[in-house]
């Protein structure tokens, strides 16, 4: 476009800005106190919108170490049954549906988005891909095989907790101590407790490390004190679960406090 041309559409755009201005001057101050009143009121109505439906999400995403019975426990929540026979997830397993302790409930009950998010190392991003959607987190750990694999499971607990998404939408999170029907089962007051521990250790090594080493956005507890999960931005609580015999009471009210029914 020559300069010329340039110079011509200057001018065009200089006019229409004149009769524009013009139009509004002879527009009535109530037209235009009205006119005004309505864009505002526009903005926010779809502010309104868009917050409630950033709390009305009803995605619970399920997550742990491979074997801790993860989909077991997706199964209790959508049949009431253990399925049993299942194998190590390699895709996650995603579903809407009305829990299975509430089918026969009368009325309107709202379904809940269930994500069984493999638990193998290599898998593990794909958690990444569910969190923006998420209401809640419930972390799972096998109760009766956990000292074996403490190490793992607060590596990926620590990872969790501090994920960007994490603890800006502060998503609240369970930590289910699964097979507690096992005799051999720790408490999960000792599970909570050891992971404490583990969490504060990887904390110590972890902010040695340069910032170059650190995949971390956010780091965990406060500086000079022990680690608990009560010092974390989002609300950490801890519950017990059978997936084998269907004692899933408490997974299920964690499930309903953030997704209601």
């Amino acid at each position: 476009m020559d300069k010329e041309k340039i110079d011509e559409l200057k001018i065009q755009l200089q006019q229409w800005l004149n009769v524009a201005q013009d139009s509004v001057q002879e527009i009535p101050p109530a037209q235009l106190y009205a006119a005004s009143g309505v864009v505002l009121f526009t903005i926010f109505l779809f502010v309104i919108i868009r917050l409630f439906k950033r709390r009305t999400l009803n995605t619970v995403l399920l997550t742990g170490l491979s074997g801790c019975g993860k989909t077991v426990l997706f199964y209790q929540l959508r049949d009431g049954s253990s399925h049993q026979g299942t194998v190590t997830s390699m895709e996650p397993n995603e579903e809407t549906f009305i829990l299975h302790s509430e089918t026969n409930k009368k009325g309107k009950i709202k379904p809940v988005h269930i994500v069984d998010v493999p638990g193998h190392s290599r898998l593990r991003p794909k958690l990444d891909e569910f969190l923006s959607q998420a209401a809640s987190l419930v972390f799972v750990v096998d109760a009766v095989e956990f000292l074996p694999n403490v190490r793992a499971a607060s590596e990926y607990l620590y990872d969790i907790l501090t994920k960007a998404t994490v603890v800006k939408k502060k998503i609240p999170l369970l930590l289910l101590c699964n097979k507690v029907d096992k005799v051999t089962a720790h408490t999960k007051d000792f599970i909570r407790k050891q992971l404490e521990k583990e969490i504060d250790k990887l904390r110590t090594s972890r902010t040695a490390l340069s910032s170059a080493d650190v995949t971390n956005e956010y780091t965990l507890g406060v500086p000079g004190e022990a680690f608990t999960f009560s010092q974390c931005v989002n609300n950490v609580t801890v519950a017990e679960a059978s997936g084998l015999t269907g004692d899933i009471s408490q997974l299920e009210l964690f499930i309903r406090e953030y997704v209601k029914p």
